[in-house]
């Protein structure tokens, strides 16, 4: 039986101890300590601190049984307590590119940053700027696993599903473009252990 987790752990034991679990135990996500978790994903470095990344977080057993079915039947996304989808939205970054703006800066240097923002995306179209936000929502879901893990909790990254049924489900714009699927909760299971190229397979030392 698993231990229970007395303290948040380290980066490294996170990293280390992070398995793809697909089997949950059936009790209901701590609702502190998955906004800890959502906080912590939010604090993901963004280019411009232009933070696309948004946030679906699904606890309905009917709506899960649903998101399955886009997931073509994969058993972890009911299993687990939570399901959270990660999307990038960068058409709403640029309707509203004030808030991306540090307060302190002052309202003329608001208005000015914004408005540099808008054009330096007005050049391209809806798809290419999409793009552009989900290679930044994907370092929020790296940070949304280790987040978790490090407060006891396990998940499974998913992009086997359909992306326009999810964006149906969910209510969501044809633009927005999925960084994942993760499932949330306690481990029913150990998962596999790591099987991982060396260091010196995959880097290049210039």
């Amino acid at each position: 039986m698993t231990a229970v987790q007395t303290r948040p752990l380290t980066v490294t034991e996170a990293i280390e101890s992070r398995r793809s679990i697909r089997r949950f135990q059936p009790e209901p996500m701590n609702q502190d300590d998955l906004r800890e978790i959502l906080r912590l994903a939010s604090l993901a470095p963004t280019a411009n601190n232009v933070q696309p990344t948004r946030f679906a977080v699904v606890q309905n057993p009917e709506l899960q049984a649903k998101l399955q079915e886009a997931a073509y039947g994969q058993s972890q996304v009911t299993s687990a307590p939570a399901v959270i989808v990660v999307y990038s939205d960068m058409e709403d970054v640029l309707q509203t590119a004030e808030e991306t703006v540090h307060p302190g800066m002052g309202e003329e240097q608001i208005k000015t940053r914004a408005e540099r923002l808008r054009q330096s995306f007005a050049g391209q179209d809806v798809a290419q700027r999409g793009q552009w936000g989900l290679t930044q929502a994907n370092i929020a879901f790296g940070f949304l696993m280790l987040a978790a893990r490090g407060l006891g909790y396990d998940t499974v990254p998913m992009l086997g599903f359909d992306p326009q049924k999810v964006r149906e489900l969910l209510g969501l714009p044809d633009h927005v473009q999925f960084a994942g699927m993760l499932p949330i909760g306690k481990r029913a299971e150990e998962g596999f252990p790591h099987h991982r190229h060396s260091v010196e397979r995959v880097t290049t030392f210039y």
